[in-house]
């Protein structure tokens, strides 16, 4: 089986769905190690987030 670029970046999260018909044909062209670094990237994003939110969170605020 291919590697279907666009869908191991749907499955990390990424919202693929949104984005225009040519920068998803951009992005259904990069390569296995090329979406494993973009998918490594949103996770270190997505835990620096969470932090914030605790953070936040236990310090009374609300994030919008």
């Amino acid at each position: 089986m291919a590697f279907d670029a666009l869908e191991a970046l749907r499955q990390a999260g990424n919202p693929v769905d949104l984005l225009s018909d040519a920068e998803r044909e951009v992005l259904a062209q990069l390569t296995e190690a090329e979406v494993g670094v973009l998918n490594s990237v949103k996770r270190r994003l997505d835990d620096v987030c969470e932090e914030d939110e605790v953070e936040a969170h236990s310090a009374g605020l609300k994030i919008v």
